[in-house]
């Protein structure tokens, strides 16, 4: 997951900002593997933090780490922020925001990373280090063909001055090492609790700035977090065990360190690791199939822990009441997309019922009508607000997506069938007659029909015929009125439809 950090620091008597975001770590959205940007765990990393800063008054804060040149992709950056304000999570510094501590694109703040590790230098905590590529690689082939973990062997460490103006004046190209120290402290996690990792028993001595003069994660994010005085980091639990080693590179630039606080992995429902080559896990795809943002919130919150009971339909507001950074488990969450459809269900009625979010419902309906069926379309009047908004409220709670309304099965609400009166007549000889017991009926109903109501004014018809069954009546009825034979319920459609409609197609069939 990517990496996060509220801070409680103020700057200059602004109000207390509460939070960062860099979402280019190894395992991040920065850089996919396959089409999309920001993924799930992307997302609820973000959106973690973002609740954590709203809940205590300060400002969430993106900042991108463009660092590995090689695997920069053109447009990521602005999709990411054009995903979170999708999300309803919009940054409030962020590169294309700007803000006070600006630039937030790390290919941008390259003097201040080198002007870092010239301090190190000095001070003896750092060190040029002039092995090549190759003798890396035997290192690694060694260790490996040993059965041991590859690491640096801290060969340069222990250069002379001397050697060093030697290679220096050889035109020899050098990487910056941090000296890693046996001493590294327990750190106190806010969901793990008091941890220590002693990296200098397992690990080289780590690269903080390569070749390029671009820095690695972990020198970066040390550097930055301090300059943009961020007092809490909420990133992905595969940084746990790195902790230490930044907490040894705060020390060595004498700056205090923030507090941490690491997530719990986000996992499928069966255990195994959300992966990027997946191409159904970037937030592209769900806004795309036309998942509401608020829904994937959802679920993903309700799947984790860190608020008052594991419920869903919370809104945005919910969550940041709710969210206690306490209450935060170290177990991985399980998440269940089979799910997902209810929970955009649920999200989707509140839209409809609210009146400040209907008529923007009302306009994409519309829209995905005139796409979907266009030239199709008999009667503009389908796309009047008022028929639009009425079959929005009798469908809801009926429907998991808006675009599910202009599916094959709701095709009867947009577009008026034609249905030869030999088919009809196949059913049943009763077919005039049912007919005008059904305008019979919708001629007399006011306006506001009910399903129920109308179902059993349906079993009434049935019982003045002679010889045709309910169920044939229905597949009468529902062949007349949208051209299918499966679909809605008939008293749906009828109401649907609405009295005016229903007649008018019940009399095309019968002049036909």
């Amino acid at each position: 997951a990517a990496a996060l950090l509220p801070r409680t620091l103020g700057r200059g008597g602004r109000a207390p900002p509460l939070g960062a975001w860099y979402p280019t770590s190894p395992d991040s959205c920065f850089l996919p593997r396959t089409p999309g940007f920001l993924h799930l765990g992307g997302l609820r990393t973000a959106l973690y933090n973002y609740i954590f800063a709203k809940k205590h008054g300060g400002s969430f804060i993106l900042r991108l780490e463009d660092t590995d040149q090689s695997r920069v992709v053109p447009g990521a950056a602005e999709g990411i922020e054009d995903m979170l304000e999708w999300a309803g999570i919009p940054p409030d510094e962020s590169p294309r925001r700007g803000g006070p501590a600006a630039p937030y694109q790390q290919s941008r703040r390259l003097e201040l990373y080198a002007k870092a590790c010239d301090v190190l230098v000095e001070k003896g905590a750092a060190y040029r280090c002039f092995c090549t590529p190759q003798r890396l690689e035997l290192l690694k082939k060694e260790a490996l063909r040993s059965r041991q973990v590859p690491r640096y062997d801290n060969r340069c460490r222990h250069l002379t001055s001397k050697q060093v103006a030697e290679k220096l004046s050889q035109g020899s190209e050098w990487v910056i090492r941090f000296r890693l120290e046996g001493d590294a402290e327990p750190f106190n996690d806010l969901v793990y609790g008091w941890t220590s990792h002693e990296v200098a028993n397992i690990e080289g001595d780590p690269v903080i700035l390569k070749r390029d003069g671009f820095p690695t994660y972990h020198l970066a994010n040390v550097v930055d977090d301090h300059h943009m005085e961020i007092s809490h980091v909420l990133r992905g639990t595969e940084w746990l065990t790195s902790t230490s080693k930044h907490l040894l590179l705060y020390r060595a630039f004498g700056w205090d360190p923030p507090q941490f606080a690491h997530l719990p992995l986000l996992l499928n429902r069966d255990g195994t690791k959300l992966s990027k080559r997946q191409g159904d896990i970037f937030l592209e795809r769900f806004a795309r199939d036309g998942y509401l943002p608020e829904a994937l919130l959802d679920i993903i919150t309700t799947c984790g822990s860190g608020f008052t009971g594991n419920q869903g339909g919370r809104t945005l507001g919910d969550l940041i009441s709710e969210f206690n950074i306490g209450r935060i488990t170290t177990h991985s969450a399980l998440l269940d997309l089979d799910k997902l459809p209810e929970f955009n269900r649920t999200h989707l009625v509140r839209r409809i019922e609210d009146e400040r979010l209907r008529p923007k419902l009302v306009g994409e309906l519309q829209a995905l009508v005139e796409q979907v069926y266009g030239e199709q379309l008999m009667d503009r009047a389908v796309l009047e607000k008022d028929y639009v908004e009425r079959i929005l409220l009798l469908w809801k709670g009926h429907i998991s997506l808006l675009k599910s309304l202009v599916s094959p099965n709701y095709s009867y609400l947009w577009v008026r069938p034609s249905v030869p009166r030999e088919q009809l007549e196949v059913l049943s000889a009763e077919m005039d007659e049912i007919g005008r017991l059904v305008l019979g009926l919708m001629e007399g109903q006011a306006t506001a029909l009910t399903t129920k109501g109308l179902s059993q004014d349906l079993k009434g018809l049935q019982e003045r015929l002679k010889g045709t069954k309910y169920s044939t009546m229905m597949k009468i009825l529902r062949l007349a009125l949208s051209g299918q034979q499966q679909g809605p319920g008939i008293a749906e459609m009828m109401v649907s439809l609405g009295p005016r409609e229903v007649c008018g197609r019940i009399r095309k069939v019968l002049s036909s």
